[in-house]
């Protein structure tokens, strides 16, 4: 199924499905609300820590980054008792994810609330072969071993820097977590630990941007 081309209807199905997996079934979903949500296409950086805007495939994100930290600070929050957040993450040019020899890798990508961390994961760029493969642990937490690029939304397009002249160098994914969460403030930070010991440019070699993020507050009860 084309992610673009999702329902809304599908959508909320998928978000009660989800939560279903973590509440009982008398637990209901009274309100969910979209919060805040970027795509960066009206040139807003409005709330964003260390926020800078690039053209990418004709699509603004933000971006991109090695190991920096950039964070959304949200203020006055309509009462719930849980947030989604969607990011979509591009992981441009080589990745290595749980490759750890070398000076390169393990390649990794997280995101956390309020200082606590929600979920943390490598991402692969690399060819697999039957004699060669390394692989991520996405959409699985670090450490797990999945082959590179799995359950990416997009992956043909060219690498940001060391393999823009490359197709299948810049990976999309869609990652949603549901957390416990209350406080009308909110920040939501993401950063890596990417390795490129045996590089004179790290930045050039591996990095990431964000290119769309939706916060929703749900309250269940």
């Amino acid at each position: 199924m084309d992610y673009y081309k999702w329902s809304k209807a599908v959508k909320k199905l998928l978000l009660l499905l989800t939560l279903g997996l973590f509440f009982s079934c008398t637990e209901t979903l009274e309100s969910e609300q979209v919060v805040y949500f970027n795509d960066f296409s009206n040139l807003d950086l409005a709330g964003f820590e260390n926020g800078r805007l690039i053209i990418f495939e004709n699509d603004t994100v933000v971006g991109y980054y090695h190991n920096e930290e950039i964070a959304v600070n949200l203020t006055g929050l309509p009462s719930h008792n849980l947030l989604k957040i969607t990011l979509e993450v591009l992981a441009h040019d080589s990745w290595d994810g749980n490759a750890s020899d070398n000076g390169n890798g393990p390649d990794q990508w997280f995101f956390g609330v309020d200082g606590e961390e929600v979920f943390r994961t490598s991402f692969s760029n690399t060819p697999c072969e039957s004699t060669y493969c390394l692989y991520q642990s996405y959409p699985d937490n670090f450490f797990k071993q999945n082959r590179p690029k799995t359950g990416a939304i997009q992956t043909n397009m060219p690498g940001i820097c060391l393999f823009g002249a490359f197709p299948n160098y810049t990976t999309r994914y869609s990652i949603s977590k549901i957390i416990d969460h209350s406080n009308p403030n909110t920040r939501v930070y993401m950063n890596s630990e990417l390795v490129a010991d045996n590089s004179p440019d790290p930045l050039c070699d591996e990095s990431w941007s964000l290119a769309k993020i939706t916060i929703e507050a749900l309250t269940l009860k």
